[in-house]
């Protein structure tokens, strides 16, 4: 591993060779939750993955809104690879912030991995969602963004909700400090989002056993119908890269290793 870099007070770890891939993690992980797909990939791709502000949980917390946050993925991009586009890989809320960054900057992502977070700022998945997945998101996400502001309760609040949903992190590692994008939901912070339909190749992978979707059913038709793109429901909940270890790594790599042929081809 290559000693690790420093954008905006980021650790930025940086392991193997070749096309270059960018892993953004959501709730309430951190660069962590990629190690089983960089100990995978790093002998033919260059892994790029840090966490997210604020969720170290052994650092300050650092509340980051949208425009800062696009604005530090932005330079870790153009730190890591400033002269050809980047492959991104991307979970949770990692989706959320890499897909506005690959709608304002296109020609800087040549490739989308997304795992179980699709078109969720779309009409399309807003008008398909029934009362009881509206509740149900109201509510996990609502108590989470309470619990951000209600100090050591806070912590517990959102330790208790990660237990009820077999969040595959120790529990020493959640803290309310992670919960600030739910405050940034319910508070407006999404309002510069866009509807995100990739104009790059992308494989979408998604766990099929949740309470709900986190896409529409015309977002899997799209990309399933689209050159280079795929979208594959696998048996698990949201952490599909955990519960579905090696699915997960033998279609991304597949899918990986078929876009870098292509582009030697040509």
């Amino acid at each position: 591993m290559n000693p690790p870099l420093q954008v905006e007070g980021i650790e930025v770890r940086v392991e193997g060779q070749g096309p270059t891939l960018v892993m953004v993690h959501g709730w309430p992980d951190t660069l962590s939750l990629w190690d089983d797909t960089v100990a995978h990939l790093r002998d033919r791709f260059r892994c790029v993955r840090f966490t997210l502000p604020g969720f170290d949980v052994g650092q300050a917390p650092r509340p980051t809104r949208l425009p800062a946050m696009l604005a530090l993925l932005s330079r870790i991009v153009d730190t890591v690879s400033p002269d050809r586009p980047v492959t991104l890989v991307l979970h949770d809320w990692g989706c959320v912030f890499g897909y506005q960054y690959a709608a304002r900057h296109p020609q800087r992502v040549a490739g989308i991995v997304g795992v179980d977070v699709g078109d969720t700022f779309s009409r399309a998945y807003r008008e398909q969602l029934p009362l009881k997945a509206r509740l149900g998101i109201l509510a996990y996400q609502g108590w989470l963004a309470l619990a951000s502001g209600l100090g050591p309760l806070g912590d517990a609040m959102s330790r208790r909700l990660a237990a009820l949903m077999q969040v595959p992190v120790p529990r020493e590692r959640i803290a309310r400090q992670q919960n600030y994008p739910y405050v940034m939901a319910w508070t407006g912070g999404f309002r510069e989002a866009v509807d995100f339909q990739p104009s790059c190749p992308m494989l979408y992978l998604y766990g099929q056993r949740k309470p709900f979707m986190f896409h529409s059913k015309s977002w899997l038709v799209r990309l399933r119908a689209a050159p280079g793109s795929d979208a594959l429901g696998l048996p698990c909940g949201h952490w599909v890269m955990v519960q579905q270890r090696e699915a997960f790594l033998a279609r991304v790599r597949t899918w990986l290793e078929a876009r870098d042929s292509l582009g030697a081809a040509q």
